[in-house]
């Protein structure tokens, strides 16, 4: 398969066919603003937990959501079950929000075989299929090697470098206040405003509730924002819908797909850093 998008019959298809690889993982976080219920689970069965705030991030660094390196994804990816030949399915319990995140991170660590269950738990649930109150016990290490590809990946210095270039392509997924600086940030002390020459797709503009919307349906919104020649660069507040505009890319065949992991929590705190406020 060449879409990392799939819908609740072709989930079936996958257990159905592929039981003894298939892992099911919950990507949820909460959004700003938002918390989800987690004293009232609801689960797709046999689904382990993908711990994006705590296991999969790196707490040395005071940016939320930042990568953690290749040793820690591998061990704790590990603990999950999740072996060379896996089948990962990805869903959270918004519908489509941070399981863009866990793909785009296996993604960048190498692994291909991994999917985002459009719809997410809603879908599931829309479907009339059971689910359960708790997660599954992993019965046995993996043995998942992480194989970082940086060609999925951009840090801040290099970004400073590649800011202005001509085949550099920078699509910020916040909204539109925040985007021109008209909004405040939720998070204190940052700049307000954009990197320079980045563009704006808001990403619940991809989004229809709970559901990615069809590649018919983005592609106008992509159109004059990401190309098939250079760099298509993702940025957002901290990482989290960067990924779903990445994921929307990904899915309409553009290349060169990487996500800046620090986005607006680094840039719009960084000293050094010019910031624009035009649109």
């Amino acid at each position: 398969m060449n879409r990392a998008l799939i819908d609740i019959e072709q989930v079936q298809n996958f257990i159905k066919e592929h039981a003894d690889r298939v892992i099911i993982l919950d990507a949820s976080i909460d959004k700003v603003g938002q918390k989800l219920d987690n004293n009232n689970l609801e689960l797709i069965p046999n689904s382990h937990f993908f711990d994006i705030e705590n296991a999969f991030s790196d707490k040395t660094i005071n940016l939320p959501h930042t990568m953690v390196d290749a040793s820690t994804f591998e061990n704790e990816a590990r603990k999950l079950g999740i072996n060379e030949d896996s089948i990962i399915l990805l869903y959270d319990r918004w519908g489509v929000y941070s399981s863009p995140r866990a793909w785009w991170m296996f993604k960048y660590m190498g692994f291909d075989q991994v999917y985002v269950i459009n719809g997410g738990l809603p879908a599931w649930k829309s479907a009339d299929l059971p689910t359960v109150d708790s997660y599954a016990a992993v019965e046995q290490t993996g043995n998942f090697i992480a194989k970082p590809n940086s060609e999925w990946i951009i840090k801040i210095d290099e970004l400073k470098e590649l800011v202005g270039e001509a085949d550099v392509h920078i699509t910020d997924a916040r909204s539109a206040g925040r985007f021109s600086g008209a909004a405040p940030e939720p998070r204190p002390g940052l700049k307000s405003g954009h990197i320079p020459g980045s563009k704006n797709i808001p990403f619940d503009q991809v989004l229809d509730g709970a559901y990615f919307r069809s590649n018919e349906q983005i592609a106008p919104l992509y159109a004059d924002k990401s190309f098939s020649s250079g760099q298509n660069i993702f940025t957002c507040g901290s990482g989290i819908t960067a990924s779903i505009l990445a994921l929307g890319a990904y899915e309409l065949g553009y290349p060169h797909i990487r996500v800046y992991d620090g986005s607006w929590s680094e840039w719009g705190s960084d000293p050094d850093t010019i910031v624009d406020q035009n649109i």
